[in-house]
């Protein structure tokens, strides 16, 4: 049974796998085509991902990918805590620039859809901190695309003080939402 949730950004969900436990171990369903369905999600993925981070206070993001190479995730962590944030890049969206920020841990278990159309990253909040995520979409780095992590615009509070930060070269000069040029349209994706 996996029970899923509406976020502040409708199209973005709260995916609540359930564990079924006893003194052997747990036992979780956490991914099922038919349940996400019945909820809109209509997905199909094409590749998993495993990434680790090390360090608290290691952002990554905010990335994207453009048509053709648009990018659908399930994002989950495994170990550690991390702060999931989406933010809606549809031009013409209701929503436009706003975001839904969302603990994901290996103690709640939840997971998060980002859907395309809007720009992903995290911030761990522990150390340790590993990511399983299923995209709709192979990588591609030609299609892909970013924005400033600390975007005014877009308020993002990331629970780590700025000093903390761990950044990649890439994500410290990416633009901010009102400098970039490659965005989708509301109802593109």
């Amino acid at each position: 049974m996996i029970e899923i949730e509406e976020t502040a950004l409708p199209e973005v969900k709260l995916i609540k796998p359930q564990k079924y436990g006893d003194a052997r171990g747990f036992f979780s369903e956490v991914w099922s085509d038919r349940e996400l369905k019945s909820a809109g999600i209509t997905a199909d993925f094409v590749q998993d991902n495993h990434a680790f981070s090390a360090e608290k206070g290691t952002i990554r993001g905010l990335h994207y990918q453009m048509p053709p190479k648009a990018q659908g995730k399930l994002v989950r962590v495994i170990r550690g805590k991390a702060l999931d944030v989406a933010v809606d890049i549809r031009r013409g969206s209701k929503n436009f620039g706003k975001h839904v920020a969302v603990v994901l841990s290996a103690e709640n278990w939840h997971q998060l859809w980002v859907p395309p159309g809007f720009a992903h990253g995290y911030c761990t909040l522990t150390t340790n901190v590993e990511f399983l995520y299923k995209v709709t979409n192979d990588y591609s780095p030609e299609h892909g695309q970013g924005l400033l992590w600390n975007d005014p615009a877009i308020g993002i509070n990331w629970k780590i003080s700025e000093a903390d930060i761990i950044l990649s070269d890439k994500d410290k000069i990416l633009p901010l939402l009102a400098d970039q040029e490659n965005l989708f349209e509301f109802g593109e994706c």
